[in-house]
C-alpha cells in the first residue's frame, strides 16, 4: 500500500492541475470502490472549484468552494493519472474511432480548462467520500490519527513522552496510525535502520523513566524525518502498482538499505552482518542484526 511518500508525490503531482480549477462534470463508472460512492457523487462535484489539495496521512484531500473536502485514499493498488489532451486530436495525430474506456478506470474528473484526470483501480481498494471541512476532525477516517511526521509537532520529547512504559516493539509502536499517522513498513524498516535500532527493541526503552528522550529516541526522530523526505525527493517507492500522477515510477525502491533485502550482505561494507526478515504483527520486517541493537 502507498505509504506517505507516494501519496505526498500523487498529491505534489496534481496540486499544479487541480487547485484553482472547476469540475465541468464527472464519470462514475461504478457506483463503488472499497465502500459506495456518496450519493450524487459526480452531481455534487460539477461545478465546484477546487480550492486547495492537502494530505492528512495517507489520505488526498481537495477543498472545494462549497465547503466540502473531497476525500481520496489510493488503497492497494489506485492510480491517478493526468490526460492534457483528453481524446483531443493533436496536430500531426490521426483521428482514430473512440476506444473503450479502460476496464479498472472507474473515475475521470473532467476540468473546465479541458484536462481530464483519471482514476484507476485494479482491485478497488480505494475509497473516495464527500465531507463537511467543519467535520473532517470528527470523521471516522481521521478522529484519533496521530502526528504527521514531517511536521513541528514530532520532536524526541514528544515522542519519549508517548513511548514511555510501552512494552511493543517499536517496529509496532511505529506503525500505529494513532502514533504517528502515514508511516508503513517501507519507511519504518529504512528509518529503524538509519537510527541503529533493532525493530525488536521494547518502544519504552526510548524513554527514560522520567519519559524525556534518549540518544536513540533523537536519533530515530532525525531517521523518520530524512528517509520520508529523501523518498519524496525520489518520487516514492514503486514496488508494484504505485505510479505517479504523470505516469512515472518512483525511484526510493533503489536506495533501500534494508526494506527486501533479506539474505543479502548488511548496508555497511564492514558491518559483515546478513539482513533478516522477521515477522511482527503479520507483517514483514527487514533489518540487520549487526548494525541495529
Amino acid at each position: 500500500m502507498p505509504e506517505l511518500p507516494e501519496v505526498e508525490t500523487v498529491r505534489r503531482g496534481l496540486e499544479p492541475v487541480l487547485v484553482g480549477k472547476v469540475f465541468a462534470r464527472v464519470e462514475q463508472r461504478r457506483p463503488d470502490l472499497r465502500f459506495p460512492l456518496p450519493k450524487r457523487f459526480g452531481e455534487r462535484l460539477s461545478g465546484r472549484t477546487v480550492e486547495a489539495l492537502d494530505r492528512r496521512a495517507k489520505y488526498l484531500l481537495a477543498r472545494l468552494d462549497d465547503g466540502e473536502v473531497l476525500v481520496m485514499h489510493l488503497g492497494m493498488t489506485g492510480r491517478f493519472r493526468i490526460d492534457r489532451a483528453n481524446g483531443v486530436v493533436q496536430p500531426g495525430q490521426i483521428a482514430s474511432a473512440r476506444k473503450k474506456a479502460p476496464k479498472h478506470e472507474h473515475i475521470v474528473f473532467h476540468l473546465g480548462d479541458g484536462i481530464a484526470i483519471r482514476y484507476s483501480d485494479v482491485r478497488r481498494f480505494g475509497l473516495m467520500d464527500l465531507v463537511r471541512a467543519e467535520s473532517l476532525d470528527e470523521h471516522a477516517l481521521f478522529k484519533g490519527l496521530g502526528v504527521e511526521p514531517l511536521s513541528e509537532a514530532l520532536t524526541p520529547e514528544w515522542l519519549a513522552g508517548r513511548l514511555k512504559g510501552k512494552a511493543t516493539s517499536i517496529k509496532a509502536a511505529l506503525i500505529d496510525q494513532k502514533l504517528i499517522a502515514g508511516l508503513g513498513n517501507i519507511y519504518v524498516s529504512e528509518a529503524l535502520y538509519r537510527a541503529g535500532i533493532s525493530p525488536t527493541r521494547l518502544a519504552g526503552a526510548l524513554a527514560t523513566k522520567g519519559g524525556k528522550p534518549t540518544k536513540k529516541t533523537e536519533a530515530l526522530v532525525a531517521a523518520v524525518k530524512a528517509v520520508l523526505e529523501d523518498a519524496i525527493k525520489a518520487g516514492g517507492s514503486s514496488l508494484r502498482d504505485y505510479a505517479r500522477a504523470d505516469g512515472k515510477l518512483g525511484r526510493f525502491q533503489h536506495r533501500f538499505k534494508t526494506y527486501g533485502r533479506e539474505g543479502k550482505p548488511g548496508p555497511r561494507r564492514d558491518c559483515g552482518g546478513t539482513v533478516r526478515r522477521i515477522v511482527q504483527g503479520g507483517r514483514s520486517t527487514f533489518y540487520c542484526p549487526t548494525c541495529q541493537r
